[in-house]
């Protein structure tokens, strides 16, 4: 695991975050800064091994409440039992981090209608399952925060249709659950990282991922722990007037293009 920073050691204590697709990169760095600061965690992944060695880390090196349990995102009554079964171990859900997500690229005329569903099932509908779950126990205690994933590549990305469409998704499902939630302490947000080390990102050939580090303005791509300090912010009683948005993260690559 990444060496985790402290600046605010408690600024979680006493609540509880639920975080989706939390085995490994992004998901994993995040439970590890929430678990840092004092957070319990409710984890699910679809790899159960991998999610199992998680939990035990995050325990072992923080001492919070951890648990992993393998949930299908896209299954509603999967979704619903988890966020139950959480809120009745810890009293609540305050923090879901809606992060599952998965990648079938191709051209439009390539793609087949399973893998446009299993995209989409899985980063768009898994995040409304999820999120629809969470929404009532958030709104009877007068607090929450979602936070979402959105990508980059959700203004558009060649290659990409199924990816873009559940991305760009997300942040119309964000703007939405803010809107609905703002009356009841709920802010909803997203985050649209850019380019990651992740395993995502390591199984990118050298010659495109050298030709996207160079569109950068920071010229190099992000570390997990970036994403992981946006999201804490984002689902931290700091933010409390900050909902509806999406928050780039990614060393400038959104901005557009330069002459340079």
């Amino acid at each position: 695991m990444t060496t985790v920073k402290k600046p605010f050691p408690e600024r979680y204590a006493g609540r509880t975050v639920a975080i989706t697709g939390a085995a490994q990169g992004l998901g994993l760095a995040m439970a590890e800064r929430f678990a840092s600061e004092g957070a319990a965690l409710a984890l699910i992944d679809v790899n159960e091994s991998l999610l199992a060695e998680t939990a035990d880390l995050l325990r072992g090196a923080h001492g919070v409440p951890v648990s992993g349990t393998v949930v299908d995102v896209t299954d509603s009554t999967q979704v619903n039992a988890w966020i139950a079964s959480t809120e009745a171990a810890h009293g609540a859900v305050d923090v879901l981090v809606n992060n599952a997500g998965i990648i079938r690229d191709n051209r439009i005329e390539n793609i087949s209608d399973a893998d446009w569903d299993a995209v989409v099932d899985v980063s768009l509908k898994g995040a409304f399952l999820c999120a629809r779950a969470a929404f009532a126990g958030m709104r009877s205690r007068g607090y929450g925060r979602i936070v979402s994933f959105s990508s980059m590549s959700w203004r558009g990305n060649f290659g990409q249709a199924n990816y873009v469409a559940a991305k760009s998704g997300i942040v119309g499902l964000t703007r939405a659950l803010a809107l609905e939630g703002a009356r009841y302490g709920i802010t909803a947000n997203a985050i649209a990282p850019g380019l990651i080390e992740t395993p995502m990102l390591a199984s990118m050939d050298d010659a495109a991922r050298e030709l996207l580090t160079r569109k950068i303005p920071q010229r190099h791509t992000g570390d997990p722990a970036d994403i992981a300090e946006g999201a804490a912010f984002l689902a931290s009683e700091a933010a409390g007037y900050i909902t509806g948005v999406v928050l780039d993260i990614d060393g400038g690559i959104s901005i557009g293009s330069s002459i340079r």
